[in-house]
């Protein structure tokens, strides 16, 4: 390690606030990062909140130069579950932010290697998150706009000391943007969707409070068929993990952002979207107390919301290719166009460049490439072969 440098790995109340507070300096003048809730990120790190603790573990650290200032912090972890889905055992870190001078970053780069090597993995992607995929994933590297809730906006720089210090793109997370104008989508997908609504046994309906005990079945259901069967490394959810998080989603759900797609009554897709809660949280600065509580609820009522996220998108495989995803978004974009609907824009994030279809599909409703994230990879022998992730 570099003799100017110390690393120490955060276990005490002092380190964690350190590795907390860190972004907030590096990143005080940049108008569009929006400080993440300090309980999103130290939840992550706490195994009674990390579920992936049951099969996992991690370790984190911060940077040190000899005045003792902070100047770089960055966290590793192995998943039992996924790590020998690759050619390699492959591990991860994440939660990286360093100033910008490639001794310090490599340093941080090397205390990650080390650690992982030392567990015999042979590969690490990053920057990742600890959890799921869809909060804290991939490395911002183009589309200079407010992040939506828990995704990462870096510094630009980061991207050259990722890329010299040797990891290499495993795959591109795009986000795509449109509005609420059913006249931008292509003709094809009008036609799939009302070929589909014709037909009695399909049905796509809206989130209702009332069917909540029913939709939390239905939404598990789907899930663990279109996710967990199709794509390596998801794991499955319950009904009680299900009903959890609805209940956490529930105060700020619209019930016009959630869509459930039937075929003779069996559930067979959803398309679930949040409004985005960093137009809120920006200025709570990273803190829910109080004051915090008051401030997010003159927010929420008095400035409304008018950005929505996309979530998650899925159709069980038998019913995949059939317009199900085509309908589920008519359906969702002619409501978008009523008078008392609050939202004017939608953000479909994390669109892997190894799902063509979905790709063709952001074509055809009108949706415009917004931001682009990097997941990265680094295989510690250089002799193998590196090779991206497969198409799906």
């Amino acid at each position: 390690m570099n003799k100017h440098f110390k690393i120490i790995e955060v276990n005490t109340p002092q380190t964690k606030k350190e590795f907390l507070s860190l972004p907030v300096r590096l990143y005080r003048e940049v108008k569009n990062w929006i400080q993440p809730l300090d309980a999103d990120i130290e939840n992550i790190f706490i195994p009674e909140k990390n579920k992936m603790f049951q099969h996992g573990e991690c370790c984190r650290w911060i940077l040190k130069d000899n005045s003792e200032l902070v100047i770089g912090r960055v966290a590793a972890f192995i998943d039992q579950n996924t790590k020998n889905l690759n050619d390699q055992p492959t591990g991860g870190m994440g939660f990286f932010e360093c100033i910008n001078n490639k001794n310090a970053a490599f340093t941080l780069f090397n205390t990650c290697k080390d650690w992982l090597q030392n567990r015999g993995i042979e590969a690490m992607d990053g920057p990742i998150n600890f959890g799921e995929r869809h909060q804290w994933w991939g490395l911002h590297t183009q589309g200079d706009h407010v992040p939506v809730y828990c995704m990462p906006y870096h510094l630009p720089y980061y991207q050259e000391l990722f890329e010299s210090y040797g990891f290499q793109i495993y795959f591109k997370q795009f986000t795509y943007r449109t509005t609420f104008e059913v006249e931008s989508m292509s003709e094809i997908i009008k036609w799939k969707a009302n070929r589909l609504l014709s037909n009695p046994d399909y049905s796509i309906v809206h989130f209702e409070k009332k069917n909540t005990a029913q939709l939390i079945k239905d939404f598990a259901y789907i899930y663990n068929e279109a996710w967990v069967r199709e794509i390596p490394g998801i794991e499955g959810i319950t009904e009680n993990n299900t009903k959890s998080l609805f209940q956490s989603l529930q105060p700020i759900m619209h019930k016009k952002l959630i869509w459930f797609a039937y075929h003779q009554g069996e559930p067979i897709g959803f398309f679930i979207m949040l409004p985005d809660l960093n137009e809120y949280l920006r200025h709570l600065k990273g803190k829910i107390n109080l004051f915090g509580k008051l401030r997010f609820l003159f927010y929420k009522y008095l400035k409304k919301n008018k950005n929505a996220i996309g979530l998650i998108f899925g159709v069980i495989p038998k019913f995949q290719k059939r317009g199900i995803d085509a309908a589920m978004i008519y359906k969702f974009s002619k409501s978008g166009l009523e008078a008392n609907f609050p939202f004017k824009t939608l953000e479909l994030n994390w669109i892997g460049d190894f799902n063509p279809r979905m790709i063709h599909m952001m074509d055809h409703i009108g949706a415009k490439i917004y931001k682009i994230h990097h997941t990265y990879r680094i295989l510690f022998d250089e002799n193998k072969k590196f090779k991206r992730s497969k198409i799906i």
